[in-house]
């Protein structure tokens, strides 16, 4: 399990890096490790980096359990959603770093991020569910409603489109795309600006700002726990 991610600590940054050697799948087991290293972040008030490996930040949740059954896609979804959830509502603010392709829960990840950025390249990013044969959650409509730029939203959750990095920015997923080379600079900047604000203030008005939105995020995890098999 260890080996699925790792967490290194330094100068109030938790920097929590994805590598299963794969697509990065968003496993119980996955979730075994992100959760607590959220939960000790904000133990130290931490800035929290949530990455990947080169090549893929995560391609989503673990097919094979998605496959296995309704009932263990449920639990799994649950899990997703509950986590990026925590994303939305933790005090200490949350930069998500993609050095690839960032395909169905990883997209979510990153729209329940404060500051994403993602590495420029042939890669896809975006919410391929109706495409693999998996109608989306209620929760993930409502993120996505709520994050993407009312002319996308369509063109992502219904059709399935995914993105390059570039266009990926206008579409809503990254906050900024930059070549290889320029993406540690570009951490460091956003980490740099986290640390440049007053971070009690943001602990305040992060809950704040998104209240109405989390309400609206717990009735849709709620009408995902009811909801019967759609096949």
């Amino acid at each position: 399990m260890a080996d699925l991610a790792s967490v290194t600590i330094s100068d109030g940054v938790h920097t929590i890096s994805m590598d299963d050697g794969k697509a990065n799948a968003l496993s119980h087991e996955m979730f075994d490790i992100l959760e607590p290293a959220v939960a000790a972040a904000e133990q130290d008030q931490s800035i929290i980096v949530l990455r990947g490996r080169e090549g893929i930040f995560t391609g989503g949740f673990d097919l094979k359990v998605m496959m296995s059954g309704f009932d263990a896609a449920k639990k799994l979804t649950d899990r997703g959603s509950q986590f990026a959830r925590r994303l939305m509502s933790t005090p200490s603010p949350v930069i998500s770093v993609s050095d690839g392709h960032c395909i169905a829960m990883g997209a979510f990840l990153m729209l329940a991020s404060d500051y994403r950025i993602g590495t420029d390249g042939a890669f896809k990013i975006g919410l391929n569910e109706t495409a693999i044969g998996i109608p989306m959650h209620h929760f993930g409509i409502e993120l996505a409603r709520a994050r993407l730029p009312f002319p996308y939203f369509n063109r992502c959750v219904m059709n399935a489109e995914l993105f390059a990095p570039g266009p990926a920015r206008e579409v809503g997923f990254y906050d900024a795309a930059v070549v290889p080379s320029e993406m540690e600079s570009a951490l460091e900047g956003a980490i740099g600006h986290f640390k440049s604000i007053k971070l009690p203030a943001f602990k305040i008005v992060k809950p704040k700002a998104r209240a109405d939105l989390l309400d609206v995020l717990d009735n849709a995890m709620a009408l995902d726990l009811k909801a019967d098999s759609p096949f």
